[in-house]
């Protein structure tokens, strides 16, 4: 089966070029119909035979670069409405950019329903195309069988977050790092893929070097210092391999450019969303007749202090018993305040913190300082958090839920720290962009586990290990029909 397994991952690519080979020559012929058909030959001094390839390369290389910025084109990546929603914010974002270009070449004087007409054809494609090959990955690459190797209740966590892609992964056993080496490996060599967890460091590096001799697929839950060690760079002492951690982030041109962007960026979203802004604002106040703007004290770099603006999505007096995060379900949030932070709205006041340099457009979300120093009360590393400027959006964003834990957005914000740059902040913006419009990419994991893995949960006998209590067992036994242990 291992064997099978592998010899099937070297298709992946040639699949996933496949499948975008097909789209992208659909909808450039399409282009090319629509430019040689409705534009250029109604233009008073018509292209020629490299000025039309030219125009149809264009169309290629912007539907192909913006939709792979979206990950349009990588199957398994997201669900069946993931990848769709992918294919929906590249085709718009092209057709939008050719629009404004055949504009501006035929002076404006040009037919404009033949572009929306392909629009509506290619998002119409797109969604039998997502189905079609999301079902013919799935159907060659079905879920992996994978054993998890344990140490404390986080793993209970982690199933939660695998168990919600049945389709990636299928969690079919679990060993406690309290066995022998010998059983682990004997146990981890029958499965097709392990997921370690936070166990002690003596053991996972003997794990580590098991899966990589015996050419295993391994799932590992960084700690704190690996991330920090992903950042290093080589370096060779004569024949000493070394790595070197500079640790000192952005050079100074990096700083100033990053700003110079955060600057640009800001000014034009704001020019471009005061009307939706306007909108907002009246929309709050028209509810319960309170403030629309919500300000609060937050961190920074270095722990400066600033006060961050949001539209107010909660009742008045929402923190009336002390300061607390916001839950998926918080019954302090209005309905209005609902709508705007599933859209990210909520936000959009931040624009004017990045103007007056508080802020950047990408960083770790800033914290209230009441907050932090309970968090660096059990997590000390927390401060490291501040060692770049608060950002409206990062990994802990694009990645994280609601109820994802301070520690994984400890981990995701280091993760950023240690790659920071502009090309990564753009694709950090455009991931965000996907995640208000693609319906998997705000999907929040879920409280419980789902019924198949309680299932294998219980059937392989290791519930209890993983955090399921014994009422918990017996109910769900009972509700499911499951035999009694």
């Amino acid at each position: 089966m291992k064997r099978t397994a592998k010899n099937r991952e070297q298709y992946k690519r040639i699949l996933n070029f496949i499948a975008a080979l097909v789209i992208i020559l659909m909808f450039v012929t399409g282009f090319a119909y629509v430019w040689y058909v409705y534009f250029n030959k109604t233009m008073h001094d018509p292209f020629w035979r490299y000025g039309n390839f030219l125009m149809v390369g264009i169309y290629c290389v912007l539907y192909t670069t913006i939709t792979s910025l979206f990950n349009g084109f990588r199957l398994g990546y997201s669900k069946f409405m993931g990848l769709f929603g992918s294919q929906v914010l590249g085709i718009i974002g092209t057709n939008a950019l050719e629009f404004v270009l055949i504009a501006l070449i035929t002076r404006n004087r040009m037919d404009k329903p033949p572009m929306f007409v392909l629009t509506g054809l290619e998002l119409i494609f797109s969604l039998p195309w997502s189905y079609a090959f999301t079902r013919i990955y799935t159907k060659m690459y079905p879920p992996r069988r994978l054993i998890i190797v344990y140490g404390n209740s986080n793993a209970k966590y982690l199933v939660n977050k695998m168990a919600q892609r049945t389709d990636k992964y299928n969690i079919c056993a679990a060993v406690s790092c309290d066995e022998s080496l010998d059983e682990i490996e004997r146990r981890i060599l029958k499965y097709e893929g392990v997921i370690i967890t936070d166990i002690p460091n003596d053991l996972r590096s003997k794990l580590v070097k098991f899966c990589f001799e015996h050419s295993i697929r391994m799932y590992l839950n960084p700690k704190l210092s690996d991330i920090i060690i992903r950042g290093a760079d080589d370096f060779h002492l004569f024949d000493t391999p070394l790595l070197l951690s500079r640790n000192d982030g952005l050079k100074l041109e990096q700083r100033m450019l990053k700003r110079l962007f955060d600057i640009v960026l800001a000014g034009v979203m704001l020019v471009v969303l005061l009307p939706f802004m306007m909108i907002t604002a009246l929309i709050i106040k028209l509810y319960d007749g309170g403030p629309v703007f919500y300000s609060q004290v937050r961190l920074t770099t270095g722990g400066r202090t600033f006060k961050v603006l949001k539209f107010r999505s909660m009742v008045t007096d929402a923190e009336k018993g002390g300061a607390r995060l916001a839950s998926e379900h918080d019954d302090r949030i209005t309905p209005v305040g609902r709508i705007i932070r599933k859209i990210r709205f909520d936000e959009l006041p931040q624009l004017i913190n990045i103007l007056m340099g508080d802020m950047s457009f990408v960083g770790p979300r800033p914290e209230r300082p009441e907050l932090a120093e309970r968090y660096e009360l059990t997590m000390p590393e927390f401060k490291y958090r501040l060692k770049v400027k608060a950002g409206l959006t990062g990994y802990a964003q694009i990645m994280g839920k609601y109820n994802t834990t301070p520690y994984d957005k400890l981990k995701l914000d280091l993760m950023y720290i240690e790659h920071q740059s502009i090309r990564e902040d753009l694709r950090i913006i455009l991931s965000t962009v996907r995640t208000v419009f693609v319906p998997d990419a705000t999907e929040g994991v879920e409280d419980e586990i789902p019924i198949e893995t309680k299932r294998d949960l219980i059937e392989h006998d290791f519930s209890k290990d993983l955090g399921l209590t014994e009422e918990e067992v017996d109910e769900f036994e009972e509700e499911n029909g499951l035999p009694k242990h």
